[in-house]
C-alpha cells in the first residue's frame, strides 16, 4: 500500500504545483501580414530608402536606419528587443534555421487566422470574404470551460474576424471593423464611437489605435481572463506600397504592446500569471517588387514569426538554434498553457508548441512517468 500512497501524493503535488503555477490568463495578439524580416532585422536596407514607397527617406532613416543591425531593429521595436528578447521567446529569424511556418496552403488573412485560433490548416479554401467558418476555435472551446465561461473577448481591426470565429454560433463578444461599441454611461466608448463615426474613408481595417483603445478599456473595466487582439494596418500599408507607413504601424504596434504589458504587469488581477501570444497570420515577399503580396504564388508568404513573454515561458531570448513551428500549434499551445485540452468535433488540432516550460508541462510529463513506471 505504501508505494501507491507515495505515487498518490507525488501525483497530487505535482498537480497542485501545475495549478498554482499555470498562468490563467491568455492575450493572443497579432499584427496582420508584418514580415520577419522587420521583426529580426529592422528596416529594409533598400526599400527604405526607395522614394517609390517612402515619401521622405531622409527623415524615415533618422527614425528607423542604423548600419548596426542591432540598433536597427531595437529603433523600429524597442519593446520586442529590450523586453521580450530579455525576458521572453523570439522565433522565426530563418537566418539562424529557426522557422515558424504558416501550414495552410493560401497564406491570405482569412486561412491564416483560422489556423492560429483553430489549430487546423483547411484545406477548404475560404478567401477573405464574410463566409461563416465551421471550424470550432479556442475561444469558443474556452468560453464553454467552467472557468473561462465569460471571460473570453476578441477586438479587432479587421471587419471579417466575426465570420472568423463564428460569432453567431459561438456567442463570443467579437468587436471589428468600425462596429460601435456599447456606450452606457462609459464615457471613453462614448468618445471612440464618436471618432469611429466621423471617420471619412471607413475600409474593412479600422484604425489599430481605435481597436486597441476599445481593447484596453474593455480589459480594464472587465478583466477577460483570455483576449485576442487583432491588429491590422501593417497589412493595409503594404498592399498600398506604403513602405514608410507599414513601418510606422509596426513601430505603433510595439508601443501598444509595451503599454498592455505595463498595465497586465502593474494590475493585480494580471501581475505575474498572464502570457502574451504575438504572431502574424501569414508572411508576404522577400523581393523588392514582391514585399507588398503574399498568396501561394508569392514566395515568402508562409513565413512567420512568434513572440511570447509571461508566466511560464522560459527567457530563451532570441532562439538562434534550428527549430520547425507551425502556426497551427498555437490554439492547443493557449490552451495547454490555462491547463485546458482543447479538442474540436469538427477537425484535427495540431499538437501544442514543445517549449513551454511552466509547470504545467512539467506536470502533465511527470504524471506520465509515474504512470508507466508503476
Amino acid at each position: 500500500m505504501k508505494p501507491v500512497i507515495v505515487v498518490l501524493f507525488c501525483l497530487l503535488g505535482v498537480r497542485s504545483v501545475a495549478q498554482s503555477a499555470a498562468p490563467r490568463n491568455v492575450f493572443i495578439i497579432t499584427t496582420d501580414g508584418f514580415r520577419w524580416q522587420e521583426v529580426f532585422r529592422g528596416a529594409d536596407s533598400l526599400l527604405i530608402r526607395d522614394t517609390a514607397c517612402v515619401k521622405d527617406t531622409t527623415l524615415l532613416c533618422q527614425q528607423f536606419w542604423s548600419d548596426d543591425p542591432e540598433e536597427r531593429k531595437r529603433k523600429l521595436l524597442p519593446f520586442f528587443w529590450n523586453v521580450i528578447a530579455q525576458k521572453g521567446r523570439l522565433s522565426g529569424n530563418r537566418s539562424y534555421g529557426s522557422e515558424v511556418n504558416v501550414a495552410n496552403l493560401y497564406k491570405i488573412s482569412y486561412p491564416g487566422y483560422n489556423e492560429i485560433l483553430t489549430g487546423y490548416a483547411d484545406t477548404r479554401f475560404i478567401p477573405n470574404l464574410t463566409v461563416r467558418n465551421r471550424n470550432t476555435n479556442i475561444l469558443e472551446y474556452l468560453n464553454t470551460t467552467e472557468i473561462y465561461a465569460g471571460k473570453v473577448v476578441a477586438f479587432s481591426s479587421w471587419n471579417l474576424m466575426p465570420y472568423i470565429l463564428a460569432e453567431n454560433r459561438s456567442g463570443l463578444p467579437v468587436n471589428s471593423g468600425y462596429e460601435m461599441l456599447e456606450e452606457g454611461d462609459d464615457t471613453l466608448n462614448i468618445l471612440i464611437n464618436e471618432v469611429q463615426k466621423n471617420v471619412v474613408h471607413k475600409g474593412n481595417t479600422r484604425q489599430d489605435l481605435l481597436t486597441y483603445a476599445s481593447a484596453k478599456n474593455y480589459i480594464e473595466q472587465q478583466h477577460p481572463k483570455v483576449v485576442f487582439l487583432g491588429l491590422g494596418e501593417t497589412d493595409e500599408y503594404a498592399h498600398k506600397g506604403h513602405y514608410d507607413q507599414y513601418l510606422q504601424k509596426a513601430h505603433q504596434v510595439d508601443r501598444m504592446l509595451a503599454e498592455l504589458w505595463y498595465y497586465v504587469q502593474t494590475d493585480p488581477f494580471y501581475k505575474d500569471n498572464t502570457v502574451f501570444l504575438i504572431t502574424t497570420d501569414h508572411g508576404r515577399g522577400s523581393k523588392r517588387n514582391k514585399w507588398r503580396q503574399h498568396g501561394f504564388w508569392v514566395k515568402g508568404s508562409g513565413e512567420a514569426w512568434m513572440a511570447m513573454i509571461g508566466a511560464g515561458i522560459a527567457s530563451e531570448g532570441e532562439i538562434k538554434t534550428e527549430e520547425r513551428l507551425y502556426q497551427k500549434q498555437i490554439a492547443s499551445t493557449v490552451s495547454l498553457l490555462l491547463n485546458e485540452k482543447f479538442e474540436a468535433p469538427d477537425h484535427t488540432v495540431a499538437e501544442p508548441l514543445k517549449l513551454i516550460t511552466n509547470a504545467v508541462a512539467a506536470g502533465q510529463q511527470h504524471s506520465k512517468t509515474v504512470s508507466v513506471n508503476k
